[in-house]
């Protein structure tokens, strides 16, 4: 079907879409988070070049489209114009130049000075209220996981027991939400507020991974072969747990005492603390996912993106000259100096030195450690910001697409003992020892896109209040249909080709 096509039914109709993928004209590749305008409504394209707008009935056909994205010719053309649902965009050619702007020859580290001299006037901390969009996908992976028996005298404890357990932990699972919400306050996380408007959850019961479930099936296990007046009690350095048929203690019971390891039971308790919160206030738990997502924008206050505020720390290398529409943008790769973490790409409007684009990734782990058999590594944070600049001349967020990964290992000694309250003297009666070797990968992903900003006054922000009792709502396949009427940032192909492994045996 053509692009006009598709456009010939919204005239008369409220409530139509406008869908196209925009690709590079050369390769014939798309090209992710383009801005794309309408009037007044802006979306970006995912990362496979596809944009969706929800059109009203006063859109006509003469009204022009803006398609722009740096290092591209940008395009401008009324609606009917479009006769197909595939656009083309040119790759603009990148000057280098001695002298830039105005006969200015400034080096890497004066447009730095001056990016941070207008930083406060360009990116301002003022209070907003911000349509925004955020979808974070999260994919898992066991890449080890093994139990090796030494010796057990428990009969029902053995080698064959364990492997049945190992065998029902999902291999690999995935996990997308995606919420809708109104988003007020500034980068302070302590006193934002958030009202939600539509929120959802895609993802297969039958492969969750999650480490409760797997737990009440294996304490499920030993209960049902506890004699009378036994308990197991179970031990692995850190891990130490008892199960009776009256009680069941805390899986991570400290069992030493020093800065790792309470560190160690800290990021434990923290990731568990997570996870209760957004059963039981998932409003306030994604108001806080956003804020902090915020909170770590180069442009923000105490952001650990200290590639702006802390230019010490890092290089500066003047690259190319190029345009975003009719602005002219310096291009400036920058690097880490001494032990700073992250390299990338800045684009600096050539005029007030806004931040318009930034790429970033690590070039070191940021937090690796081997304490007691356990290893984490967290090797990956890589992302992609976007800003746009409004009416009053402040650049706001646009798009925020951030990706992280961790490596998590487990390579230590278990032992299960079973004890009884009954018998005289010595009580242990049986044992198990063994060694559990476990690899665990786990990857997110955030993609935040900001419809519309608008400035408010301290009095109105204070005065709101919002209840946030809207709950995502499940979805084992992707329904196209839930987002009907709303503008949302296009979901990919994976996840409108996901169906939960219940749905795919019907």
């Amino acid at each position: 079907m053509s692009f006009f096509i598709v456009l010939s039914c919204t005239w008369t109709a409220f409530g139509q879409n406008l869908s196209a993928k925009i690709v590079d004209s050369l390769t014939q590749k798309p090209i992710p988070y383009v801005t794309v305008r309408l009037n007044t409504q802006g979306v970006i394209t995912n990362e496979e070049g596809q944009f969706n707008f929800l059109l009203n009935e006063s859109i006509k056909a003469t009204d022009t489209l803006h398609i722009s994205c740096i290092g591209y010719e940008s395009l401008s053309r009324p609606i009917e114009a479009f006769t197909e649902n595939i656009i083309p965009l040119s790759p603009k050619a990148i000057e280098l130049r001695e002298v830039i702007v105005s006969n200015k020859n400034y080096t890497a580290n004066e447009i730095m000075e001056f990016v941070s001299e207008n930083l406060e006037r360009n990116h301002g901390n003022a209070l907003t209220k911000k349509r925004v969009f955020h979808r974070q996908s999260q994919f898992n992976n066991w890449s080890k996981s093994d139990f090796t028996v030494k010796k057990s005298t428990i009969a029902v404890l053995d080698q064959r027991f364990l492997d049945s357990i190992i065998t029902e932990i999902p291999k690999s699972d995935s996990y997308y939400s995606e919420v809708l919400g109104d988003l007020y306050g500034d980068y302070d996380t302590d006193t934002q507020k958030l009202d939600i408007l539509k929120a959802s959850k895609l993802y297969d019961k039958n492969t969750e991974m999650d480490a409760e479930k797997l737990q009440e099936k294996f304490i499920g296990i030993l209960r049902e072969n506890i004699k009378e007046g036994s308990y197991f009690k179970i031990k692995s350095g850190l891990l130490s747990f008892k199960i009776d048929a009256d009680e069941v203690s805390e899986l991570f019971e400290q069992q030493a005492d020093s800065v790792e390891t309470a560190a160690l039971k800290k990021e434990i308790e923290d990731a568990k603390k997570d996870k209760a919160d957004e059963r039981e206030n998932y409003g306030k738990w994604k108001k806080n996912k956003l804020g902090a997502l915020m909170a770590s924008l180069p442009t923000a206050p105490d952001t650990d993106l200290t590639f702006i505020s802390k230019t010490r720390k890092y290089e500066y290398t003047l690259k190319a000259f190029t345009y975003m529409g009719n602005d002219a943008v310096y291009v400036i790769e920058f690097a880490p100096k001494g032990g700073a973490d992250y390299q990338g790409i800045l684009h600096i409007n050539a005029d007030d030195f806004a931040l318009l684009q930034v790429q970033f990734e690590n070039v070191k782990p940021l937090r690796k450690f081997n304490l007691l058999g356990i290893s984490v590594n967290r090797y990956l944070s890589k992302g992609r910001i976007l800003y746009t600049k409004g009416a009053k001349g402040h650049y706001g967020l646009k798009f925020y697409q951030s990706e992280t990964a961790a490596r998590v290992g487990i390579d230590r000694s278990l032992k299960i003992f079973e004890k009884n309250k009954i018998v005289r003297g010595r009580n242990k009666q049986n044992e198990l020892t063994g060694n559990m070797d476990f690899t665990f990968a786990n990857v997110e992903k955030n993609e935040v896109v900001v419809f519309e900003t608008e400035p408010i006054t301290k009095t109105y922000f204070e005065a709101m209040t919002t209840e946030n009792d809207i709950l995502p709502e499940y979805m084992a396949h992707y329904d196209p249909e839930f987002w009907k009427g709303h503008t949302i940032m296009e979901p990919n192909t994976a996840i409108r080709e996901f169906t939960s492994s219940a749905q795919q045996g019907q």
